[in-house]
């Protein structure tokens, strides 16, 4: 019974996951309620995970992300990046793949995907490429990137913070790299030999065009007989109606509205909304459509009002909030026009829409608006690019705290835990950045996904669910392995365990997939009398070479601002994830021997 019940939680939250109705933080706790109220686990198991030091490692990678991201130091790189590769197309790719690989061994990967896109859009420009040719590129680096160190991605941390938790040697800080540096430079090859050539060349249009915002939107002038003459805008009939006045035209000079602003008669009104609901209302609210008005991004703007994207990133709490319920206007000073997401631009009721991690947003405010939205880090704004202030001093303390703590800790002078704690203490004492900025850079929703699945994982041990799921695997496979060459046949099985991770990483999060195959691919090499750590090993990796689809976070951050479309990611990933399987199944044997436990023989 308890092992249906814990195979049972497993596909509900499966299908959770996929789709996306509750966050993954959410799911996950409501995992540990169902864990303890069906008396699988006591609570002290249940919350075992979150007391796990890898929670303080991710944690503290976290903050010292922000410390560097604040201190202007990934901006100033970004702009190194053109003036060192800006003259070639290839050299560019190039360069960018293998820096951002570089970073993103030592940063979570979804970090430096949201870092990278603002440099590399400006990059974009001024070289006259298309933004979606390097874009994808960028995400997909980060992702190969985080397999070369420990602390390179969160699915790395949980792997090693698991088999420690049944017994076995923790991963060290660069025991992954042979293997993260043969997938990541087999990557870069598949992007710059036949990548590259499936990527589509999206060319930039005005933001009106790329939102199909032109045939919503229309000028109006408000007649001296109209009803609208001394109403609050955001009262107005018009408001009410659902159409959204975006700005007001006084004699010569153009304002945006406030719930202050009051409609005057000869006001010229720039009206969202379908031109065929507002002819209805032409005569009942007294208002005159001009004609033939073939309004774009200038209508939008002057020389204090602009139009901008910006990006919704991991880190913004506007995730699973509607534009309405953020207070986005009262908020930042800016009204949402329209969503842009996974290829649609969603332009109707958008107080409606809850936002999700990757979407774009189309916003209009004042030039001092958007520079402290730019600030606040919230969101990304994706306008030409401007470096923040490089605070040299305070990017290179920072930067000195990173390495010697990765040094220390790869020495083992003292656990990885307390040295990259000690970083994230001194940049905080050394003013790198704040308090509430060091609390505000974590991101709170992996470490809860991380410490719950792995407490998902002791149950899965504990009720025997892993040792089950293990045995028929084994049994399914053992007809078809049973004449293989010596050790052909648990390559089979581990390629079965890692084609599953890969298709987990789907509907769930790499580190939750790893976290929830683990224990059966653990238990199935202990059957088998083979080295455990290989199969460990090889499920990390899995989990991080899925490029099938955008559902991981890094892809899902560049799907709108390179004008994706779902195919893209299908055509150019699918090749490079088959190729990734099976070099990494080649090679992780290879790296960790598959040799036989005392009293076993490979099948």
């Amino acid at each position: 019974m308890q092992i249906a019940i814990v195979l049972g939680l497993l596909a509900f939250a499966i299908v959770l996951f996929a789709i996306e109705k509750l966050s993954v933080d959410l799911i996950t706790l409501i995992l540990l309620m169902a864990l303890v109220l069906t008396r699988i686990l006591t609570p002290a198991e249940a919350f075992a995970g979150f007391s796990q030091d890898i929670i303080i490692i991710l944690a503290s990678i976290f903050i010292i992300s922000g410390a560097l991201q604040k201190s202007g130091l990934m901006d100033a790189l970004g702009m190194w990046l053109y003036k060192f590769a800006g003259g070639s197309d290839n050299r560019l790719l190039l360069t960018i793949m293998a820096v951002v690989a570089a970073v993103s061994a030592f940063m979570n990967n979804t970090t430096v995907t949201a870092i990278f896109v603002p440099p590399v859009l400006g990059v974009a420009r001024q070289s006259k490429i298309s933004a979606s040719k390097l874009l994808m590129p960028v995400a997909f680096a980060s992702i190969l990137g985080g397999t070369c160190t420990l602390i390179g991605t969160s699915t790395n941390v949980a792997v090693s913070g698991y088999i420690a938790k049944v017994g076995m040697q923790p991963l060290t800080m660069f025991e992954v790299t042979p293997i993260g540096l043969i997938v990541t430079a087999v990557g870069i090859a598949y992007m710059m030999l036949l990548g590259k050539r499936m990527l589509p060349d999206h060319q930039d249009a005005s933001l009106t065009e790329g939102y199909a915002m032109r045939e919503y939107l229309s000028e109006i002038i408000v007649m001296a007989d109209s009803n609208l003459v001394g109403q609050r805008i955001f009262e107005s009939d018009l408001s009410k109606k659902e159409f959204r006045i975006l700005e007001v035209i006084r004699g010569a000079k153009k304002s945006l509205p406030t719930p202050r602003t009051v409609i005057e008669a000869n006001d010229v009104l720039l009206i969202e909304g379908k031109v065929e609901e507002l002819i209805k209302v032409k005569e009942t609210a007294g208002i005159e459509i001009r004609a033939e008005m073939k309004l774009g991004d200038l209508d939008l703007q002057s020389d204090d009002i602009k139009i901008a994207e910006v990006l919704v990133t991991s880190k913004s709490d506007l995730i699973g909030r509607t534009v309405k319920d953020a207070n986005f206007r009262s908020r930042y000073g800016l009204s949402a026009l329209a969503i842009y997401r996974h290829g649609q631009s969603l332009r109707e009721k958008l107080g409606r829409i809850r936002l999700r991690l990757g979407d774009l947003l189309l916003v209009q405010g004042t030039s001092d608006k958007l520079e402290d939205l730019r600030r606040t880090g919230d969101l990304w704004v994706l306008e030409e690019f401007q470096p923040r202030p490089y605070a040299k001093q305070k990017g290179l303390y920072t930067l000195a705290f990173f390495a010697v703590a990765v040094l220390a800790g790869s020495l083992g002078l003292v656990p990885l835990s307390i040295a990259f704690l000690g970083a994230a203490v001194l940049a905080a004492l050394f003013r790198c950045l704040t308090i509430e900025e060091a609390y505000a850079s974590i991101d709170w929703r992996l470490l809860i996904l991380i410490g719950g699945m792995t407490a998902f994982g002791t149950a899965m041990d504990k009720t025997g669910a892993a040792e089950f799921l293990a045995a028929k695997i084994v049994n399914t496979l053992n007809p078809m392995v049973a004449n293989m060459p010596e050790p052909w046949g648990v390559t089979v099985i581990l390629g079965a365990f890692f084609v599953l991770t890969v298709m987990l990483t789907q509907p769930m999060s790499n580190a939750a997939a790893a976290l929830v195959v683990l224990p059966v691919a653990l238990e199935t090499a202990q059957k088998l009398g083979v080295n455990q750590r290989t199969f460990a090993i090889a499920i990390m990796v899995a989990a991080s070479v899925s490029f099938v689809t955008p559902f991981e976070p890094s892809c899902i951050l560049v799907y709108g601002p390179g004008k994706y479309r779902f195919l893209d990611f299908v055509k150019t990933g699918t090749i490079l994830t088959i190729i990734l399987i099976l070099i990494t199944l080649l090679a992780v044997p290879m790296i960790w021997p598959l040799h036989p436990m005392p009293g076993h023989s490979v099948p």
